[in-house]
């Protein structure tokens, strides 16, 4: 099939001016970097996390450095009525919402035996049910919209396993199913529903670790890169997903590992 270069206009696929995207956990970490990224490539930005002061700090260099509006908002993921009042504070700001990344997320580690069912059960509220809820917030807006893209946050952890890891293997497993149903449930309506998956970022969440013999020998050691990932080398993924780039993905998982997953 010959195709014209007319046919092909590539130039403007990575252009995400005038969208409007909440980030959940977006005052640092990989949620900052990849808000970052999306205000480089144009959008407009919603950071929110459960410290005000964080977001707000997070958002007014964002705005300053890329010159787009970036705003704060103050949310646990988990709480029904504060992702409704999320999405209802998008629209207020913006006008729309184009783009929603789920990076909300935490980590317990430990033996099985050595953790508490509150300890699992918390990695679920915050991993899994606080990206359904999130999902299922802003589903009006892009269901009337008809367009929208929706980034998850799973884990290379949700692909391949890892001992003294349940809890959030568990939960970035569900994340990665949760990713692709609601990508079939999407699609009809023009959504775009999709996950990244990273690898061995160098994030607040990894520090305790990242000097440690298991941290060398299972981390870093199993990369193809030898190394821990910079928070900057996500936003190339990101602005991916969230772009026109990415309209014929659905339901798909973005590994983002240094080739941990490749070995």
């Amino acid at each position: 099939m010959n195709t014209s270069v007319s046919e092909l206009p590539g130039i403007k696929l990575f252009d995400l001016k005038g969208r409007a995207a909440i980030i959940t956990g977006g005052s640092k970490g990989l949620g900052q970097a990849m808000a970052a990224g999306l205000a480089s490539a144009g959008a407009n930005v919603m950071l929110v996390s459960r410290t005000l002061d964080e977001g707000q700090i997070a958002a007014d260099e964002i705005s300053k450095i890329y010159g787009v509006k970036a705003i704060a908002f103050q949310a646990d993921v988990v709480k029904e009525d504060q992702t409704i009042a999320m999405a209802k504070a998008a629209i207020e700001a913006f006008g729309r919402i184009d783009i929603l990344i789920n990076s909300a997320g935490i980590n317990i580690r430990g033996a099985i035996d050595e953790l508490t069912l509150a300890d699992f059960q918390k990695v679920m509220d915050i991993n899994v049910t606080g990206t359904w809820l999130c999902c299922r917030a802003v589903t009006p807006y892009m269901k009337a919209a008809k367009s929208g893209s929706i980034i998850n946050l799973a884990s290379t952890l949700g692909l391949v396993g890892l001992a003294n890891r349940t809890p959030y293997t568990s939960s970035k497993g569900a994340v990665v199913q949760m990713t692709r149903a609601l990508g079939l449930e999407f699609a009809p309506f023009n959504i775009n529903v999709n996950a990244i998956c990273p690898g061995p970022f160098l994030t607040e969440m990894n520090l305790p670790i990242a000097d440690t013999e298991e941290g060398k020998k299972f981390i870093v050691g199993a990369t193809a890169l030898g190394r821990w990932g910079e928070l900057k080398e996500i936003q190339g993924a990101a602005i991916f997903l969230a772009s026109d780039a990415s309209n014929y993905m659905v339901g798909s998982m973005v590994t983002v590992d240094g080739g941990w997953t490749a070995r």
